[in-house]
């Protein structure tokens, strides 16, 4: 048995800044990366940020620049921390392991605005 747990979605003002978390509870055996996507009213699923097993991170352009994501191996957690947010940044966003199988977190909102 597995699950993802991602939190930390609130309600935040434009410019503010939120982390995100998600831990793995649970064996997934062979995680190849780790990520972040999200999901906007009426839009398609888009991915936010990736980081591999070795380290090597890539993004969505829309938040380049102002998004991090990180990973702690040892715990099975990936984070995401955002910065300088925009309205348009609001949706609920889920993280994603990628392993011989696709799991997905059950997704946490993010709100930002004034």
């Amino acid at each position: 048995q597995w699950r993802l747990w991602d939190s930390g979605g609130a309600l935040v003002r434009p410019g503010g800044f939120l982390r995100l978390s998600c831990p793995a509870f649970g064996t997934i055996p062979g995680i190849i990366a780790m990520g972040w996507y999200r999901q906007a009213p009426g839009k398609q699923r888009e991915l936010v940020g990736q980081v591999t097993r070795m380290g090597s991170t890539n993004y969505g352009e829309s938040v380049k620049g102002r998004f991090t994501i990180s990973r702690d191996n040892a715990r099975n957690t990936v984070y995401l921390q955002m910065n300088s947010l925009k309205p348009e940044d609001t949706a609920v966003y889920y993280c994603r392991y990628s392993a011989s199988n696709i799991y997905w977190g059950q997704g946490t909102q993010v709100t930002v605005s004034s």
